[in-house]
């Protein structure tokens, strides 16, 4: 796979640390995060035949909704820049025994393998990018005159307060520091959560008729409180800074799980523990031929 050098970085963190954490948490943010991609999906409207590719698709849960929406005559095509995401989507759809689905390993910001989708989609998987105009200029080669794209991003951080709280109390003991061995996820998953800046991002790359519409669903953190705080200490902006501070990291985790347990208490029901989640669901389409 051909390596964007800005994103060298981020698929180091993706294929490494963070697929072990959004693992360990899987259960979790796929069921959290899906609530908003099932909104994604109903706004682009796969259709029965079409080819649609699936950009960052971690686990394939979403490329295999896909697969079902589009039938045995159409395609899904996950791509990540995450080996270890790839295999791991690849085995399950062929023990799901699904033929109409297939995957491949992919820095979107190089390249984008495969022409004329029908459309594409994308669950929390482009704001990763350090040039993200190139990687959606990219998408939109892919796709067929008249194509679609619809992708579901985070809107602002304070949006979003279980990440924002979980920072701000992080941040009591932690600071932001360039000195640290740990990769970062490059540009963040709040990249595109200014809506003037993703169209104009969109709008570069050479899509038109450009939308974006709010998705406000609360999210379950945690069956337990004890996974909710560990969730959020390990995977977002909070989980962030403890990694990339590492001993001293390590050395307040205790404290600062206490405190965000504490800010979580009158979140948690007999399901578990929730948390106010808004996310962007972003459309746009190619020109006509």
């Amino acid at each position: 796979m051909e390596v964007t050098p800005g994103n060298t970085e981020a698929v180091e963190a993706w294929d490494g640390v963070l697929f072990d954490r959004f693992t360990q948490y899987r259960k979790v943010m796929v069921e959290g995060l899906g609530a908003h991609g099932n909104e994604g999906l109903r706004l682009l409207d796969p259709a029965p035949g079409e080819r649609v590719i699936d950009l960052g698709c971690g686990f394939g849960d979403t490329t295999q909704q896909i697969a079902a929406l589009v039938g045995p005559e159409g395609e899904a095509f996950g791509v990540d820049a995450s080996e270890r995401f790839i295999e791991t989507a690849t085995r399950e759809a062929r023990e799901a025994g699904l033929t109409n689905c297939g995957f491949a390993v992919a820095d979107i910001q190089a390249e984008v393998p495969g022409e004329g989708f029908d459309a594409a989609f994308s669950r929390m998987g482009t704001m990763f990018f350090a040039n993200p105009a190139v990687a959606m200029r990219n998408v939109r080669q892919a796709i067929r005159p008249g194509g679609r794209l619809c992708m579901v991003v985070w809107r602002a951080k304070t949006e979003n307060p279980y990440f924002y709280r979980a920072e701000e109390i992080a941040g009591r003991w932690l600071t932001h520091s360039d000195e640290t061995d740990e990769p970062t996820c490059g540009p963040g998953p709040f990249s595109m959560s200014n809506a003037d800046t993703t169209s104009g991002i969109l709008k570069s790359a050479g899509f038109e008729r450009i939308s974006l519409t709010r998705c406000d669903k609360p999210i379950l953190l945690g069956s337990t409180m004890d996974e909710a705080v560990g969730m959020v200490t390990s995977i977002g902006p909070a989980g962030e800074l403890i990694r990339i501070n590492e001993e001293k990291g390590a050395e307040v985790r205790p404290e600062i799980e206490a405190a965000i347990r504490d800010e979580f208490e009158d979140r948690s029901d007999d399901e578990g523990v929730w948390g106010e989640a808004s996310t962007w669901l972003v459309c746009a389409r190619v020109p006509d031929a």
